[in-house]
């Protein structure tokens, strides 16, 4: 089983996050789940959630406290919360910022992917919601769902015309990383 936590603000689009990989890991023809954990935290608050995705039914229900991969939606979180707590030594994170893994200075031993997601966000949907670009960035790194069941999942998700704007933003997204920029 492969387990995820996204990071972000609310407000970010975080839970939706998890939902689009769950649910294209399931177009994959993978088990899959999603959920958030939040109380009642305000736009801009933290917020964090889940998704898991295994080949074989998935019967646990509790958060993750190992993830195999963590997603940070806003890079000031750094600052505030250890985001890479549990984090498997074999895992990998992906982090919405400007700067290089280098500039970082994360000392863990997992791997580390940026992007800038804010940008590709603003340059494709005209708002600074990173929640697609950043799923899209998590499905050219770690192949554990495909683009083309992320498509199938915001076209589900979304109206026509919005699910367009977020496909261009995941794919750019996808194409980023796959390109190592």
């Amino acid at each position: 089983m492969k387990e995820i936590r996204i990071h972000g603000r609310g407000g970010q689009g975080v839970v939706t996050a998890a939902d689009l990989i769950a649910i294209a890991a399931f177009y994959d023809g993978n088990y899959s789940q999603a959920f958030p954990f939040f109380g009642t935290e305000r736009r801009g608050a933290p917020v964090t959630a889940f998704a898991r995705i295994d080949n074989k039914p998935i019967r646990v229900r509790c958060q993750i406290y190992e993830p195999d991969y963590v997603i940070v939606q806003d890079p000031t979180l750094l600052e505030v919360i250890d985001i890479t707590k549990g984090l498997k030594e074999d895992g990998m994170i992906i982090i919405n910022t400007e700067k290089s893994k280098e500039e970082l200075k994360l000392n863990i031993k997992a791997s580390i992917k940026t992007i800038n997601a804010t940008k590709i966000a603003l340059d494709c949907l005209g708002v600074p919601i990173v929640n697609t670009s950043m799923v899209g960035a998590f499905a050219s790194a770690t192949k554990e769902i495909t683009f083309d069941s992320l498509k199938k999942a915001l076209e589900k998700r979304f109206p026509k015309k919005l699910a367009e704007k977020n496909i261009k933003a995941a794919e750019t997204a996808y194409k980023e990383i796959e390109r190592g920029v």
